[in-house]
């Protein structure tokens, strides 16, 4: 796999974790930080960090994502639908179409695009614990290549009061 294809699956895993109304659905608004160290990154690198923020209101979701890495800084947002609907998206010059549902407790996101002619599909599943202090975001990721999954873990950065 190319630095290049690397470096936008690399991309691709973050937006997707990016990612929610009932009342017994959570609520997704608020400040993350990835905890680099509970989560795994498959063959991909590790960012030196990321932090994310989301405004959910459901069905939107917004995701505001600022990482540090090998790639340099990297800085991006993303819209995405809970309600089934397609949303696209630009991602470093490949359009995205994502599709976003709740299945119980959880949000799960398939997104498909190509990129310099490779065909990616992203399995992103959102969830969040009892308490709402962590969110997990598990992707699977399916490229011609082969198939990969990462498990990233995010912690909820309290307001400064």
């Amino acid at each position: 796999m190319s630095i290049h294809h690397r470096l936008f699956l690399t991309t691709l895993c973050v937006l997707t974790a990016g990612i929610l109304s009932a009342a017994d659905r959570p609520n997704f608004t608020g400040q993350w930080k990835l905890n680099v160290e509970k989560s795994n990154f498959g063959p991909m690198p590790a960012p030196a960090s990321q932090t994310m923020k989301i405004d959910h209101t459901d069905p939107d979701l917004v995701t505001t994502t600022d990482q540090e890495g090998e790639q340099g800084k990297l800085s991006y947002v993303i819209k995405y639908k809970t309600d089934g609907s397609e949303v696209v998206n630009d991602i470093r010059g490949a359009q995205a179409k994502s599709v976003g549902k709740w299945e119980g407790e959880a949000i799960v996101f398939t997104t498909k695009l190509d990129y310099q002619g490779t065909e990616i599909t992203l399995n992103n599943t959102m969830k969040m614990d009892p308490g709402g202090k962590n969110m997990s975001a598990v992707t699977k990721v399916q490229t011609p290549q082969g198939e990969f999954e990462q498990s990233l873990v995010f912690d909820k950065v309290e307001a400064a009061k």
